[in-house]
């Protein structure tokens, strides 16, 4: 039985693997048109979208959403989420219609084809140099100027305890909303590692259960405020994922 359920785990990641690559592929010439211009963004965000989809529905992966808020079309926000997986992206990029840029870890750019479009349309951020993270802030604004928004996953990784429910979170996704005047926008995501964890032999189809939070405003905060506004948002997503409401 165990050798049915490697070969299982093992053509289930070679389809995954398939699903990101193709869709980028048949989409070249378009992607290669929509970064062109930083204007044109919001159309390569409307192709990450259809991408992120294909990935989802190919790999038998059900969403299913309950909002308690919602987002406002040509506002800014700061998306945050857990993160327990490869998917939290596609699923990120699904559910949320306002185009939005990912803080990321440089080390995603060095993925073939994958990386080349990552890296001229993510902001890169080398944990361990100083610099690259004081210039996440200069990026940051730009984007912000722009009408667009940030997405950051605040664990600033996936957790290497596999009991961990959800890490602690970082500073720099709540720094860069109140510098920026920019309100949280929360999520909970509570299937993604059992659906397809980084454990290679892991995973299933199945529902995806996403739980969008009211909007947390940081207008009339300081940098003094960071870290009640981080912890009472942690406390927010682990609420959610020790008692599911979705």
């Amino acid at each position: 039985m165990k050798f049915f359920n490697y070969i299982f785990y093992t053509l289930y990641r070679i389809w995954f693997y398939l699903l990101v690559l193709l869709p980028i592929l048949i989409l070249l010439p378009l992607l290669f048109v929509s970064i062109l211009k930083e204007a044109w963004y919001p159309f390569y965000f409307r192709l990450a979208r259809v991408w992120a989809r294909i990935i989802l529905f190919g790999m038998g992966f059900i969403p299913i959403i309950k909002k308690e808020g919602d987002y406002k079309k040509g506002c800014s926000y700061m998306f945050i989420a857990n993160h327990t997986s490869m998917l939290d992206i596609m699923l990120m990029l699904h559910v949320t219609r306002n185009p939005f840029v990912f803080v990321g870890k440089k080390e995603l750019s060095k993925f073939p084809l994958f990386g080349f479009f990552y890296k001229r349309t993510c902001i890169l951020v080398d944990r361990n140099d100083s610099r690259s993270r004081h210039e996440v802030y200069n990026s940051v604004q730009k984007k912000f100027d722009q009408g667009l928004s940030v997405c950051i996953f605040p664990e600033g990784g996936v957790p290497d305890n596999k009991e961990v429910v959800l890490d602690n979170f970082k500073d720099g996704a709540f720094r860069l909303a109140i510098e920026h005047n920019i309100p949280i926008a929360p999520m909970t995501f509570h299937d993604n590692k059992k659906r397809f964890s980084y454990d290679f032999f892991s995973g299933s189809p199945g529902k995806m259960r996403v739980k969008i939070h009211k909007i947390v405003p940081t207008n009339n905060m300081s940098l003094e405020d960071k870290k009640t506004l981080r912890n009472e948002t942690r406390n927010l997503i682990l609420r959610e994922l020790d008692h599911p409401t979705v």
